[in-house]
């Protein structure tokens, strides 16, 4: 693999850089950037133009990883030239986040193939439902594929996320997934937390999809708030603090759910993910060290499956991680790219909900909370 990566801070460094690097000798190119590069209309034009022949992979963030650093309003690009491998793009357009399942089948049988072994997403991060997504998904590919990704971000502003799109230019309300062939292509992904739970398993007894209205038969939100004490008066934003547990069966694997909005007219809870009727929730919280922990344990869960290390890495976490490390947040980062080779390349973002199989070969799911750690390289 032969892989090249730039970090930029300016729209003219970005055109200058473009125009010299030889967009053709690399079988795709990973854009992440602050949607100011994107919205930009000339700039995004020059994606269109400059990449016409190439696959471009990329989406808006609420923070950028390349270099092995954090960093914010950047545009990091990542070019990679595989040996043995071939990539395959696909693309699909939201109308209504009603179309999420439809659009994560269409996608998988589209790059569906017997020598598929791994597929990396990038979805639009407000409109998308990651549940229903990934459940397309699943529901075409064998789980030895291996699945992770992640829905854009744009800074916690909430307005508009982009994706790049057929044409190699950002649209919002889009879906991207690249599919990776070939027996000489190892990969694996990992995900993890370090949220603790706290306080006793309660049911959710009415909920549509993301949306919580009754758990325990009591007013969601006003159950939330009675935990929540003097924070309750910061809601939503101290949601992020305070994620909620779930399994959809009492010994169902578990899953981090984020709290996006709040509706105090009819005392619901809107989340990232879906929430099943029936399923387990349980209050959670943590601290800087947890969380740093967490990303650490991120990478040991995919180290032993390589005979070799990776050369490539993505990293996505959750912009609610970002919040509560602040300033500490580069340390998220020292922990993942610490725990591999010196020559190692990284990449990546802080999105609206990461996507990654939990562990082992168990299919993909949609996680909040989580620093998910992807690794590829060629034998």
């Amino acid at each position: 693999m032969n892989i090249k990566q730039i970090k930029l801070k300016s729209k003219e460094e970005i055109t200058s850089s473009l125009k010299v690097l030889q967009v053709n000798e690399f079988d795709f190119h990973l854009l992440f950037c602050d949607k100011k590069f994107i919205e930009d209309k000339e700039l995004n034009q020059f994606y269109k133009n400059t990449f016409a022949n190439s696959i471009l992979m990329g989406c808006s963030t609420a923070g950028e990883i390349g270099e092995k650093n954090f960093t914010e309003h950047s545009f990091v690009l990542t070019s990679v030239k595989m040996n043995n491998t071939k990539v395959k793009k696909s693309v699909y357009h939201l109308s209504s986040a009603k179309d999420s399942r439809i659009a994560g089948e269409r996608l998988a049988n589209d790059l569906l193939a017997d020598d598929l072994k791994y597929v990396f997403i990038l979805a639009e991060g407000l409109n998308v439902n990651g549940t229903r997504l990934i459940e397309g998904i699943n529901s075409v590919l064998d789980e030895k594929v291996n699945v992770s990704g992640g829905l854009a971000g744009d800074d916690f502003q909430f307005l508009k996320t982009y994706v790049s799109d057929e044409e190699n230019k950002f649209s919002s309300n889009c879906i991207s997934a690249l599919g990776f062939y070939g027996d000489v292509l190892e990969t694996a992904s990992g995900s993890y937390g370090g949220w603790d739970s706290f306080g006793i398993d309660r049911i959710v007894t009415k909920s549509d999809e993301n949306i919580v209205y009754e758990i325990d038969g009591q007013p969601a939100l006003q159950l939330y708030k009675s935990y929540l004490g003097d924070k309750a008066a910061e809601l939503p934003g101290s949601a992020l603090f305070f994620p909620l547990e779930m399994r959809t069966s009492e010994n169902g694997e578990l899953l981090v759910r984020t709290i996006l909005n709040v509706n105090e007219a009819d005392n619901s809870m809107t989340f990232a993910g879906n929430v099943p009727e029936g399923s387990f929730v349980r209050l959670m919280k943590t601290n800087v060290n947890r969380i740093i922990g967490g990303a650490e344990k991120s990478s040991e869960i995919i180290k032993d499956v390589f005979i070799n290390n990776p050369k490539l890495v993505f990293m996505i976490s959750c912009v609610g991680r970002k919040m509560v490390l602040k300033q500490l947040t580069q340390d998220e980062i020292d922990a993942v790219t610490e725990s591999f080779n010196d020559d190692v390349i990284f990449t990546g973002f802080y999105s609206y909900g990461e996507l990654s199989k939990l562990k082992g070969n168990h299919s993909c799911a949609l996680h909040n909370q989580t620093m998910t750690v992807t690794g590829i390289s060629e034998k």
